[in-house]
């Protein structure tokens, strides 16, 4: 049963990302992600401008009028959302705005865009197990369901495994689909690097990078006790301290290298959300990149 404040959140969600959906992203998404190929329609009367190589010279010889066959974009695809939900995602210092609610509208625009385009949505929620798969399927109703999941599901883990992840999904879905992989990717890269390698042959898959300016940028505020969202571990730190900052920022910058070099060779597009900006940005400039792409084709 639902309360009726998470009620009130997911018909929130519901509204804001389906004007999102019907306002901005519905048509560009039918634009870069593209179906399978072309399946035969009908054949019609041949016009002018139509092109000789269509004619269907069976029905034009039966018939002794000229006809062409006409072929439709087979449209229907699967997309596949990955969540992490492991604890990093309870965080968040801007606007009371945290890591896993940013997940949840993320998703939910990109599963409205995907079903307003008669698209199939599934979900997987992860931690260091998987914690919850919902097979794809179409309709409104099951798009709600997805959202509802990512607002009120109560994961059993902390730790994060995207290996593990990716895994599943390759082993469920048959044929091509298109993942969104959501996560603050703040572990290792070399822990998921092979598996990332094979589902990117196999998918199109996007990495949705989300973080907290803090994460990044960590201000100069003196002792200050930090504690690990995934392990409960505490440590206490001078934020003040020179050489405590200049290696807190060489880590952070060689983690993102890394995810970035291992996003490039695999040919893997990454969206970059943040708490502190509205993610519609983030989400059109993806987007437009896809759209540049797909013109120089």
């Amino acid at each position: 049963m639902l309360s009726s404040e998470l009620f009130r959140k997911i018909r929130r969600i519901e509204i804001h990302t389906r004007r999102l959906v019907n306002d901005v992203f519905a048509g560009e998404y039918h634009a870069i992600f593209k179906g399978r190929g072309m399946e035969f329609d009908e054949v019609r009367p041949y016009q002018a401008g139509d092109e000789i190589r269509t004619i269907d010279w069976n029905v034009t010889a039966r018939t002794g009028e000229p006809y062409v066959k006409r072929y439709v974009e087979e449209r229907e695809l699967t997309v596949m959302l990955i969540v992490d939900a492991s604890g990093s995602g309870d965080f968040g210092t801007r606007n009371n705005w945290f890591k896993r609610e940013m997940a949840a509208e993320l998703a939910a625009v990109l599963s409205f865009a995907a079903t307003t385009n008669n698209d199939k949505v599934g979900l997987l929620i992860f931690t260091d197990q998987v914690e919850l798969f919902i097979p794809p399927r179409k309709g409104r109703r099951h798009v709600l369901r997805v959202i509802r999941e990512l607002l009120a599901f109560e994961p059993q883990g902390r730790g994060t495994d995207i290996k593990l992840a990716l895994d599943t999904v390759n082993r469920v879905l048959k044929r091509r689909g298109i993942i969104f992989l959501v996560s603050d990717f703040l572990l290792d890269p070399e822990s998921y690097r092979q598996t990332l390698f094979v589902t990117s042959r196999r998918h199109d898959v996007i990495a949705v990078d989300l973080h907290d300016p803090l994460e990044v940028a960590m201000p100069k505020v003196g002792l200050l006790e930090l504690e690990d969202a995934e392990t409960g571990q505490l440590v206490l730190v001078d934020t003040s301290n020179r050489a405590w900052q200049e290696a807190f920022a060489d880590h952070i910058q060689a983690t993102e290298a890394a995810k970035t070099r291992l996003f490039v060779r695999t040919g893997i597009d990454q969206i970059k959300a943040a708490t502190d900006q509205d993610y519609v940005i983030a989400l059109t400039l993806f987007f437009q990149k896809r759209a540049r792409r797909r013109s120089r084709v």
